[in-house]
């Protein structure tokens, strides 16, 4: 079986878990700190701030932008659940704006129409591992006074224009959840360039307290972080981050190679001066394929071939949204794309001939 993913856990992992069961000190401490500056290096910024998942580091950069009830936030609803869900979290509405065909993140031509006197920030996301459109929501978040908060949960390693996912944004989000490129088995990373974001997530990650004095409670907080046992993991996997990308990069590469030229195939686009890390790579099945997606996904699986739906709907189009006054047909986009997008195996397992064998299936069905 050709697996859709596949974490890596290697000696190095299991060696440095065992010494921090070792020293006695589990919960977060100086393997957690290592980290973040460990992390905070990889990716080019100042500050990074570990949490216990990509959902609360989303939450806290919500929390430190000062994002609350009353106001809105705008983001895609061609994403996972995580993304918006920390917006209601703060008591904050949540504002869809549709996304672009060609990178299946979120369009800042349909951002522009949803901005209002309420608007406080935007959560564009690095879908399947690309940075999105950064100079035009950039602009038009200086433009309207708008935080950016960078989803950056599936794109460790990422560049645009020669600048690192973690970048882009006032702050960024990171998760570091086990199927990740790389993964601290639970985990998520906040990064920033901005001291007084840096201050209030690391309070709010931990109960709201004082960072000078212990058991003073300045606001709301959560227990919201990490393990050194988790930080460990998360340590010997950012040295192979690279690595990891690089193969990604390649299997991707392969893949497209070999499915181009098929009727009712559409791969994914790279953008000029865009590193796509390939957290998935995702195709789009058309009526021109003469199989149906669901089809083709069930002979892949016959096949012995891993694959997945991301997303199988539109955020909009359920329940707790749709309670906001949402409905079919308000995100043509996302819509159209959740009926066809299909993410094949990509990660740093697979090999050469798993590659052909992927190519070959597809191949194969059309017929």
């Amino acid at each position: 079986m050709i697996n859709i993913s596949k974490p890596y856990i290697g000696p190095e992992e299991i060696d440095a878990v065992v010494k921090v069961l070792k020293s006695g000190q589990v919960v977060q401490g100086p393997v957690t700190a290592k980290l973040e500056e460990k992390f905070a290096k990889y990716c080019g910024c100042k500050y990074a701030v570990a949490f216990n998942s990509g959902t609360a580091a989303l939450h806290a950069g919500l929390y430190a932008f000062g994002v609350e009830a009353g106001g809105e936030v705008i983001t895609t609803p061609f994403t996972f659940v995580a993304t918006a869900n920390p917006i209601l979290m703060q008591g904050a509405r949540v504002v869809f704006a549709d996304v672009s065909e060609k990178d299946f993140n979120i369009d800042p031509e349909e951002v522009i129409k949803k901005i209002n006197k309420k608007t406080k920030a935007i959560i564009p996301v690095d879908l399947y591992g690309q940075i999105y459109n950064f100079k035009a929501l950039k602009k038009i978040a200086r433009d309207n006074d708008l935080k950016i908060l960078e989803d950056a949960c599936q794109a460790v390693g990422a560049e645009q224009d020669g600048k690192r996912a973690g970048n882009f944004g006032d702050a960024a989000a990171f998760s570091l959840y086990a199927t990740k490129n790389i993964m601290s088995a639970e985990g998520g990373m906040l990064t920033t360039n901005n001291a007084e974001i840096y201050k209030k997530s690391k309070m709010f990650r931990h109960h709201g307290q004082s960072e000078e004095r212990r058991y003073e409670y300045l606001d709301l907080g959560y227990n919201y972080r990490t393990t050194d046992i988790c930080a460990a993991i998360g340590l010997e996997q950012l040295k192979r981050a690279d690595k990891f990308n690089k193969q990604r990069i390649k299997n991707a590469s392969a893949l497209t190679k070999g499915l181009a030229r098929i009727p009712g195939i559409i791969l994914p686009q790279v953008k000029a001066g865009s590193v796509h890390v390939f957290h998935q790579y995702t195709i789009r099945v058309t009526d021109e394929y003469g199989q149906s997606r669901d089809e083709l996904i069930e002979f892949l699986k016959k096949k012995g071939i891993g694959c997945g739906i991301y997303y199988p709907k539109s955020l909009h189009l359920h329940s707790h949204f749709q309670k906001q006054g949402y409905k079919k047909g308000d995100f043509p986009v996302a819509e159209k794309l959740a009926g066809q997008v299909l993410s094949l195996p990509v990660h740093p397992g697979v090999g050469a001939e798993d590659i052909k064998q992927i190519i070959a299936a597809i191949k194969l069905n059309k017929k």
